[in-house]
C-alpha cells in the first residue's frame, strides 16, 4: 500500500529529571529536505540521527524538533559555575559598575550552551535514539493511514474514467454515421462542380477513417489504468506520476479524435478526474 508524504509523529519521555520529546512533521517535496532542530548539547550526534531519520522518511520537507527541559518545566538546568563566570566577565566588561542584581540579570540572558562544552552521556543519547525511533514509529503509522485514504481516492477517479471507455464506444455507431454522413454531402457537392474519382475518394476516406480510429487509445487507455492499479497496490507511489501523465496523452488524443459531443462531454469529465489524480499523486510517497 502506499503512503502519503504528508506525516506527522511525536513521542516523549523523562530521563533524569529532564523532559525530552521529539516531533516529527512533514510535507510533501520532490526529494528529501530534512531540517533538524535540537539542543547544542546533541549536536556531535547530528550526523547519525540525520542519517537514521533519513533513511525512515526517504522523501518530503521533513522538520524534527529535539526538546530538553527540565520535568518541573523550566526551559534549561542552571550551570552555577558558568553563571558565576559569567557575571564575573560582565562586571569587567561593564569596569564595575554592574550591581550584583544587574549582572545576574544580564547573565541570565545568556545561554547556558555558550559555556564550555558539555560530553553527551551515552546513556541520555541512548534515550534520545530511542525516543527517535518512536517518533518515527508513529510518524509511519500516520503516513500508511494517510496513504490509505489516499489510495481510496485515487481508485475512486481511476474508476471514473474507466466507467467512462464503454460509454465513449458506446457512442462510436453514431460517431461513425455522423461523419460517414459528412463526408457524402461533401462528396457529393465536390461531384456537383465536377466529376469524382471514385478511388481517389475511397482512399481519401480510408485516410480519413483512420486518422480518426480511437481503438489504439482505447486499448492503451485500459492498459495504463490497470498498471496504474498494479501500480497502487504495490505502493510503487514513484511510477504513480508517470502513468498519470500517460492516462492524460491518451485522454486528450481520443478528446482531439471524437468529433461526437457525447464522447467530448465523456472526455471532459475523464480530465477532470486525471486532475485530481495528479494532485494526490505529488503527496504519494
Amino acid at each position: 500500500m502506499i503512503q502519503s508524504m504528508t506525516g506527522f509523529g511525536q513521542a516523549s519521555a523523562t530521563f533524569e529529571g529532564l523532559r525530552i520529546s521529539v516531533e516529527i512533521r512533514s510535507l510533501n517535496s520532490r526529494g528529501l529536505d530534512l531540517n533538524l532542530r535540537m539542543p547544542h548539547r546533541y549536536r556531535e550526534r547530528d550526523l547519525t540521527w540525520r542519517k537514521m531519520i533519513g533513511d525512515a522518511v526517504q522523501r518530503g520537507k521533513v522538520d524534527v524538533s529535539i526538546n530538553r527541559e527540565q520535568a518541573e518545566g523550566r526551559g534549561s538546568t542552571i550551570n552555577e559555575a558558568h553563571l558565576r563566570q559569567t557575571m564575573d566577565d560582565l562586571q569587567r566588561i561593564a569596569g564595575g559598575s554592574l550591581t550584583p542584581a544587574e549582572a545576574l540579570a544580564m547573565a541570565l540572558r545568556v545561554p547556558t550552551e555558550q559555556g564550555p562544552s558539555v560530553d553527551l552521556d551515552p546513556t541520555e543519547a541512548e534515550a534520545v535514539e530511542a525516543l527517535i525511533r518512536s517518533a518515527l514509529e508513529a510518524f509511519q503509522t500516520f503516513r500508511s493511514h494517510e496513504g490509505s485514504a489516499l489510495a481510496k481516492d485515487l481508485e475512486a477517479n481511476l474508476a471514473t474514467i474507466e466507467r467512462g471507455v464503454p460509454v465513449i464506444e458506446s457512442a462510436e455507431p453514431e460517431r461513425l454515421e455522423n461523419l460517414k454522413g459528412r463526408l457524402t454531402k461533401a462528396a457529393v457537392k465536390a461531384a456537383d462542380d465536377q466529376p469524382m474519382d471514385m478511388q481517389r475518394w475511397e482512399q481519401e476516406l480510408l485516410f480519413y477513417v483512420e486518422k480518426i480510429d480511437i481503438n489504439e487509445e482505447k486499448v492503451r487507455l485500459k492498459a495504463h489504468i490497470q498498471h496504474f492499479r498494479e501500480a497502487l497496490a504495490a505502493g510503487e507511489g514513484r511510477k504513480l506520476g508517470f502513468l498519470a501523465q500517460e492516462l492524460g496523452r491518451e485522454i486528450n488524443t481520443l478528446g482531439n479524435k471524437a468529433h461526437h459531443v457525447g464522447m467530448q462531454r465523456q472526455v471532459v469529465q475523464m480530465k477532470e478526474e486525471l486532475e485530481k489524480i495528479k494532485e494526490q499523486v505529488l503527496n504519494v510517497l
